[in-house]
């Protein structure tokens, strides 16, 4: 469970993609235009993405490779930014990041899984690792997902961060109104 007191004061996430929106696997072949990388994504955490940038949150990945699906399935789920660097080098680019969206290191959270995601998981308010993760990271965590990374983690997370704001259900309601499901059932009848 994640302590509400902490839960109140995250402005911003960060996310893994490897590992995390992820199984972890890369696909690569040949295609008539030259080689081409798929990677599969969990559609239950785009949800959980909506949701948190529907509660006024950040979000943001943070990917230790340089993928053309990550940018694809960015812009797909809107997340705000992303940061991809070949030589995961995320703590300085994190660090950035967060100066130019006036947000502290004791307002983020970031989710990880490998040996990368540990320099941001020891300065964030909110540490968080995929069931999946190493030994290290979990050691780090502040919570730590039953599900593993791209199979549904960031859904996981994104509702446990949501209830213990006290916001969930109210997230989950807008949600149904925007799709067109009714505020009152006719008849009053379940």
């Amino acid at each position: 469970m994640i302590d509400a007191s902490v839960a109140g004061r995250v402005r911003l996430i960060g996310l893994d993609v490897d590992g995390v929106l992820t199984d972890g696997a890369v696909y690569v072949g040949m295609a008539p235009g030259g080689p081409i990388e798929v990677k599969r994504f969990d559609i239950q955490d785009g949800i959980g993405i909506r949701l948190l940038r529907a509660a006024g949150l950040r979000v943001v990945l943070v990917s230790g490779r340089v993928s053309e699906a990550t940018i694809i399935r960015a812009e797909d789920i809107g997340v705000d930014e992303v940061i991809q660097d070949d030589m995961a080098r995320k703590l300085s680019a994190f660090a950035e990041l967060l100066e130019r969206f006036e947000v502290r290191m004791e307002e983020a959270a970031f989710v990880g899984d490998d040996l990368p995601d540990i320099p941001l998981l020891r300065r964030v308010v909110l540490p968080v690792a995929v069931e999946n993760a190493v030994a290290e990271v979990k050691a780090l965590a502040r919570y730590i997902t039953t599900a593993p990374g791209g199979h549904g983690a960031v859904r996981e997370f994104a509702e446990q961060l949501l209830r213990a704001r006290g916001q969930w259900d109210g997230l989950v309601q807008q949600y149904l109104v925007e799709r067109g499901e009714p505020t009152e059932r006719a008849g009053g009848a379940e």
